[in-house]
């Protein structure tokens, strides 16, 4: 695979709580069309379509997907708990850095239900299983399932190495700030650390409500191209796919017996170094990353996972204040899952198009300035992790 991958336009709407989001097919469709619209093309350029969604009946894809054309391209159907927006996004960079296709969009939504995820198909096996039996091992108490793996992993951190549970606070009250300046945010009201703290406490000790991101309807796209694609039809190219992985479990998920590879910390630290290796650049190259913040405590492994600080360094991280503006590294400008929401099928989309805007220097008020290199990294348990870095080159 040896040709350029252009990301020509990016479109997404803003997130909603359930019951107030229009119906899938509107977000869809809405979706796309800014990601066209962005990139200067019309829906008959397209000659591929990646589809993703977690909650919904097969071939929705196609559903939302008819509201712009109808054209008889291939349209794929892509389901990765929630890693599925950047799992379609992985396949459509696919498609066009094989030579398979020229234009191919990615797009995802999510209708979702208000409450805590739950399991549609309860007459037969579940694909968390093996995460239950060795979460039941290690973490005594009962919770949905989200909050017992991922509170898990933040218990973890917290007897290793010392970590406070305000230290998880400090994160959810730094993605409310940034969500400020996000129109497109679900959750846009500023909360400061103590807010968080007396937020209903889900897990003593561990984990308030505010430190959970809320289910979230939503939709959000973007336009892949090949670099002769963009030049013939004059779009700009000034956004690549500089590297990207896909990583699913290892054993270590489950023989480590340890909470935080439960949740995939491995599955993340093998596709950053993928994803730095094939670039020849290290995290502290880095100006600005959207990371998967499903709940606060994963935001924090995660800046160890991705090598934003030291095994063990990411309290310091936060309480140095080097995860935001005028620190080392800007995370989820976006507000991220905590803040912006999380339509499981929408988020890798909407990280994409986050930083797209940030490489184009057309955030606003939340622009990271000077930014020329910028990493995603989207999580889905069960598992898949998916880590893209974008880079800014003069067209």
């Amino acid at each position: 695979m040896t040709s350029q991958v252009i990301v020509a336009g990016v479109g997404m709407i803003p997130f909603t709580k359930p019951g107030a989001s229009e119906p899938y097919p509107t977000m869809a469709a809405k979706a796309v069309r800014a990601a066209l619209a962005d990139a200067g093309i019309e829906y008959g350029k397209v000659q591929q379509a990646y589809a993703g969604y977690v909650y919904g009946d097969s071939t929705a894809g196609q559903r939302g997907l008819y509201e712009v054309g109808m054209t008889g391209i291939p349209v794929v159907n892509v389901n990765n708990n929630c890693a599925t927006g950047s799992s379609a996004l992985y396949l459509a960079r696919q498609a066009v850095a094989s030579g398979a296709a020229e234009c191919v969009l990615a797009f995802g939504f999510e209708q979702m239900m208000p409450g805590a995820l739950g399991s549609v198909f309860n007459d037969r096996s579940s694909p968390f299983e093996r995460f239950d039996e060795i979460t039941a091992d290690l973490v005594d108490i009962d919770l949905p399932f989200a909050l017992r793996y991922f509170g898990g992993a933040g218990l973890a951190h917290m007897k290793e190495f010392g970590t406070r549970v305000e230290t998880f606070a400090k994160i959810r009250a730094k993605a409310s700030r940034h969500a400020a300046n996000n129109p497109l945010a679900l959750f846009r009201t500023v909360v400061s650390e103590e807010d968080v703290m007396a937020s209903p406490m889900l897990w003593p000790g561990v984990m308030t409500r505010l430190m959970a991101c809320p289910p979230t309807c939503g939709a959000a796209a973007a336009i892949i191209v090949s670099e002769a694609f963009a030049k013939k039809h004059g779009l700009d190219t000034s956004i690549r796919i500089r590297a990207q992985a896909m990583t699913t479990d290892t054993p270590v998920a489950f023989e480590a017996r340890d909470m935080r590879e439960v949740v995939g910390f491995s599955m993340t630290r093998s596709a950053a170094q993928q994803v730095f290796e094939a670039a020849g650049v290290g995290p502290e190259d880095i100006g600005v990353v959207e990371l998967h913040d499903c709940f606060a405590h994963n935001e924090l492994i995660t800046y160890e996972g991705l090598g934003l600080c030291p095994i063990g360094g990411a309290e310091k991280f936060v309480v140095d204040g080097d995860n935001t503006y005028g620190g080392k590294v800007v995370t989820n400008p976006s507000g991220g899952l905590l803040s912006k929401g999380h339509p499981l099928g929408a988020t890798g989309l909407a990280q994409c198009t986050e930083l797209v805007e940030q490489l184009r220097a057309r955030a606003g008020a939340r622009q990271v300035e000077g930014v020329r290199l910028a990493l995603q990294h989207n999580l889905g348990l069960g598992g898949a992790c998916v880590v893209t870095l974008y880079e800014k080159v003069e067209s």
